[in-house]
C-alpha cells in the first residue's frame, strides 16, 4: 500500500461490483481510507462496502438509479455530508444493454442515455459545485468505452451514449481547469467482469466457456481486467498525474484505425 491517497474521499458510482469495485479497492490500496460507493443493487453494494471497511477504512454505500436526476445529485449530496468533502470521483455505472440502428427503441435510447450521459453529466457538475463551494481541489474519471470511436452494430445506442461522456470529459475539464479539477476519461475494451458474463448469457447465448474462447483470439491471450484499469484511473485521480485533464486514454489491445495484414 501506498499513502498516495492518503487524503483523498472518493465517490465510485457503479462501484459494488466489476470495475467500480477494482477502482474502488486500488485506491484504498493507494492509502484512501473515506469512499462512498454507489450503484442500484443495494444488497451487493452493502455487501462490497462492508467488505471494504477494515483496516481504519470507512467505506459507505449509497443506491441510486443514476437516470433519476433528483435521486443523483441527492447521492453526490449524501455522500459529501458523509466524507466531508468528495475529491475524486469516478463515473463507472452504465446501462449496457443492446440494440443497432435498426431496432433501438425510444425507450431504450431514452434508458441508456439517461444513465449513460444525463446522469453521469449531473453528477459531475454536482461534484464540481461542491469543490468549487468548498474550494479545494478535485478529479474525475469518466468510464468511457473503446466503442466512441464506432463500436458493434448492435452497441448503437451505448456507443452514442459513451461518445456523448467522452465530449462532456473534454468539455468539463476545459470549462474546471481553473478551479483546479481535472477531468479525465478512459476507453476500455472488452473487460472481463461479472457484468460482462451476464451480457454475454442474457444477449448472446453464451456458455460457460464464453470467456476462455473468447481469450483465445486476443492478442495478449485475455480480455481487459479491471485491476489493470484501477492502476490508471488511480495514478488519473492522484498527484502524480499531476497537470493532466482532458485526456481520453485507449485501454485496449486492438489498436483503433489499424487494419489487418495484407502483406503475406
Amino acid at each position: 500500500m501506498t499513502g498516495v491517497h492518503s487524503e483523498t474521499r472518493a465517490l465510485v458510482t457503479g462501484g459494488s461490483q466489476g470495475l467500480g469495485l477494482a477502482i474502488a479497492r486500488q485506491l484504498i490500496r493507494d492509502g484512501c481510507r473515506r469512499i462512498v460507493l454507489s450503484s442500484r443493487d443495494q444488497a451487493i453494494g452493502a455487501e462490497a462496502a462492508s467488505a471494504l471497511s477494515r483496516d481504519g477504512v470507512e467505506a459507505q454505500f449509497i443506491g441510486v438509479d443514476m437516470g433519476d436526476v433528483v435521486a443523483v445529485r441527492a447521492m453526490v449530496d449524501e455522500a459529501h455530508e458523509s466524507m466531508g468533502q468528495i475529491t475524486a470521483f469516478v463515473n463507472g455505472a452504465a446501462n449496457t444493454d443492446r440494440g443497432s440502428i435498426l431496432d433501438t427503441t425510444p425507450q431504450m435510447w431514452d434508458a441508456i442515455m439517461d444513465v449513460n450521459a444525463k446522469g453521469a453529466f449531473f453528477a459531475l457538475q454536482r461534484v464540481a459545485q461542491l469543490a468549487i463551494k468548498g474550494g479545494h481541489p478535485a478529479c474525475a474519471v469518466n468510464i468511457l468505452s473503446v466503442v466512441v470511436h464506432c463500436g458493434l452494430p448492435f452497441l448503437a445506442p451505448y456507443a452514442a451514449s459513451k461518445a456523448a461522456l467522452m465530449n462532456i470529459t473534454k468539455n468539463a475539464a476545459q470549462a474546471l481547469a481553473h478551479h483546479q479539477i481535472r477531468v479525465n476519461g478512459i476507453n476500455v475494451g472488452w473487460m472481463d467482469t461479472p457484468g460482462e458474463d451476464a451480457i454475454q448469457r442474457k444477449w448472446h447465448g453464451a456458455g460457460d466457456d464464453w470467456l476462455e474462447r473468447a481469450e483465445a483470439r486476443m492478442p495478449f491471450g485475455m480480455l481487459v481486467k479491471p485491476d489493470h484499469v484501477a492502476g490508471l484511473a488511480s495514478f488519473l485521480l492522484g498527484p502524480a498525474s499531476g497537470v493532466v485533464t482532458g485526456s481520453i486514454i485507449d485501454f485496449d489491445q486492438q489498436v483503433v484505425g489499424a487494419y489487418p495484414d495484407t502483406n503475406e
